[in-house]
């Protein structure tokens, strides 16, 4: 069973849903289109979309169409896979994408917090030992960080060092 965790709690309702052949979107639910039919089909209607990027889907692609999309959901594949952490970046810092994104797939509880710093707002959370923790409340932490975050750090001082570079 999946659920949908956002930092204030577990989130009742959800309309998201990243079709599978097993899963099919129902009534009052909407599909994260991947970004192969977006672009194949292209977008037009007036209601936002929402979008899922697999690991090798380039964000940069979807430049045309931030300003319609809602969400955006990332792929984990597997808990080794850091591709998403990159896309969420170049999302955030690089395109100036303000909507939301969603972790997707292999969501673990321990990198968890280092994908808030990457910009995402919402987890669709499957790993029964991450749901126990984050029902606890008990979100790992990190109290030193060497790179530059999409979020803004309490640090005195901020990153001064924090790069700044456009597509």
């Amino acid at each position: 069973m999946t659920m949908i965790w956002r930092e204030q709690g577990f989130v009742e309702n959800d309309p998201w849903v990243v079709e599978t052949e097993e899963r099919k979107a129902g009534e009052g639910e909407r599909t994260l289109v991947p970004l192969a039919e977006l672009l194949e089909n292209g977008f037009d209607g007036n209601e936002g979309l929402g979008v899922v990027l697999g690991p090798f889907d380039d964000p940069a692609k979807l430049a045309p169409f931030l300003d319609r999309i809602e969400i955006i959901a990332l792929t984990f594949n597997a808990f080794s896979d850091g591709r998403a952490f990159s896309q969420a970046t170049l999302l955030r810092e690089r395109l100036g994408y303000g909507g939301e994104l969603r972790a997707v797939g292999d969501v673990l509880i321990d990198p968890l917090v280092l994908m808030l710093r990457c910009g995402f707002d919402s987890f669709a959370v499957e790993n029964k030992t991450a749901i126990s923790r984050l029902s606890a409340g008990r979100l790992p932490t990190v109290s030193r960080h060497y790179q530059p975050a999409a979020r803004q750090s309490a640090a005195p001082g901020g990153y001064s060092w924090r790069r700044t570079a456009k597509i």
